[in-house]
C-alpha cells in the first residue's frame, strides 16, 4: 500500500480528501501545515506528497525547498495543490521542483490520476536501475507536448509587451508577426462592418493564446485587437512558431483541439445573435465579459455600453433599454460605464 502525505491547512478538504484516498487505496497521513509536513515526511518518508501552496506557519513553498535540499526526502514526488491559477505562482512552483499541480476546485480523478501517474513514473525507473541498465532514457524535457507545455514557452522565451487600457495590440489588415499569451489584462477584437460599425468578433482573459491568424503564415489580421484593461502580453513570433510546430508534432493536435472550441465559440454567439431575446443578449454579454475580465465575482466590469451591444449584436439604445429594466428588476447596479452585478 503506497503511502500519502497530504498536506491541507483546510481542515474539511484534508479530511474529506483523506477519506476518498483512503477508499482508493492508499495509506494516508494528514498535516494542516508545511511545518508539520517536513517533519512527517522526514520520519516517515511517504510514497508521494500533496501539497496545498497558502499555508499558515510555512507555506507549501518554502515547505518544497526544505525537503528537497534533504538527502532522505528530495526524490519524493512532490504535486501541489492550489487555488492559485496565475501562471506565474504555477511556473514558480515547478521551478523549486514540484512534479506535478493541481488547481482547485478539482475532481476525485484530476488527484487519484496525477498521483497513480507520478508513482508510475518513479516505479519505472526504479526498475530500470534494479536491472542496472547503463543508461535511464529519459523523457526530452524540452518537448512541446500540450497546450500548457506551449503556454511555459511563450512564458519563459516570449517577447514581453505592455499595453495601457484602450491601446491598440495590432489592426486590421496588419502582418500577423506574433502570436500572444495574455499574462495579465484582457483583450478585444472587433472588426468594423460597412457602415461603420464595431462588431467584437471575440474577447480573451489571461492565459489565452490569440493573435493566430493563421498558425504556418504571415498572412495579415483579419480583426484588430484592442486592451480593454492594462495589459501585459509575451509573444513568440510566427517564424519561432513555425520551428515548434516542425519539432513537436504532438502540440499540432492540441491546437486543433483550440481552433475546434474557436469554432465552437463562434458559432454559439451567432445562434444567440440570431434567434436570442434582447433580454438574454444582453445577459449573456454581461457574462462573457464578467468571465473573461474580472478577477473576482462582485468586482464591477468597467465596459462600455456599445462594446456590449457589439457582443450582443443589437443597438446600444436596446441594450441600454434592457439595461434600465434589469435595474428595474435589482438584478443589477450600473453607475458610469460600470455595471455592478
Amino acid at each position: 500500500m503506497k503511502t500519502v502525505l497530504f498536506i491541507e491547512d483546510d481542515m474539511v478538504l484534508r479530511e474529506t480528501t483523506a477519506e476518498l484516498l483512503e477508499l482508493a487505496g492508499y495509506n494516508v497521513i494528514k498535516a494542516s501545515n508545511g511545518k508539520i509536513g517536513i517533519k512527517i515526511a522526514k520520519k516517515k518518508l511517504p510514497d508521494i506528497i500533496v501539497c496545498d501552496i497558502m499555508m499558515p506557519v510555512l507555506d507549501g513553498y518554502q515547505a518544497l525547498k526544505i525537503l528537497s535540499k534533504n538527502k532522505t526526502t528530495k526524490h519524493i514526488p512532490f504535486i501541489f495543490l492550489s487555488a492559485k491559477t496565475e501562471r506565474c505562482d504555477i511556473r514558480k512552483g515547478m521551478n523549486l521542483g514540484a512534479d506535478d499541480y493541481i488547481t482547485k476546485p478539482f475532481t476525485y480523478d484530476d488527484l487519484t490520476i496525477a498521483i497513480e501517474s507520478r508513482l508510475a513514473k518513479v516505479s519505472i525507473l526504479k526498475e530500470l536501475q534494479n536491472n542496472k541498465k547503463t543508461e535511464i532514457i529519459q523523457p526530452n524535457e524540452d518537448e512541446i507536448k500540450t497546450l500548457n507545455d506551449l503556454k511555459n514557452f511563450f512564458y519563459d522565451y516570449g517577447d514581453e509587451f505592455i499595453f495601457k487600457n484602450e491601446d491598440f495590440i495590432y489592426r486590421e489588415s496588419d502582418h500577423s508577426n506574433y502570436i500572444y499569451l495574455i499574462i495579465q489584462g484582457a483583450i478585444k477584437c472587433f472588426r468594423i462592418e460597412e457602415h461603420g460599425k464595431e462588431l467584437i468578433t471575440s474577447l480573451y482573459k489571461e492565459d489565452d493564446l490569440f493573435g493566430y491568424t493563421s498558425f504556418t503564415q504571415n498572412t495579415p489580421h483579419k480583426e484588430t485587437a484592442v486592451a480593454i484593461a492594462d495589459t501585459k502580453l509575451v509573444g513568440i513570433s510566427n517564424i519561432k512558431f513555425n520551428e515548434i510546430l516542425e519539432e513537436n508534432h504532438k502540440i499540432a493536435l492540441e491546437l486543433i483541439k483550440l481552433l475546434t472550441n474557436d469554432l465552437s465559440t463562434i458559432k454559439e454567439q451567432l445562434i444567440q445573435m440570431a434567434y436570442g431575446s434582447v433580454n438574454k443578449k444582453t445577459a449573456n454579454s454581461i457574462l462573457k465579459f464578467a468571465k473573461k475580465i474580472n478577477r473576482k465575482p462582485e468586482d464591477p466590469i468597467k465596459i462600455s455600453r456599445s462594446d456590449l451591444a457589439s457582443v450582443a449584436g443589437i443597438a446600444t439604445e436596446t441594450l441600454i433599454r434592457a439595461l434600465t429594466e434589469f435595474k428595474k428588476q435589482g438584478i443589477i447596479k450600473a453607475e458610469s460605464t460600470e455595471i455592478l452585478k
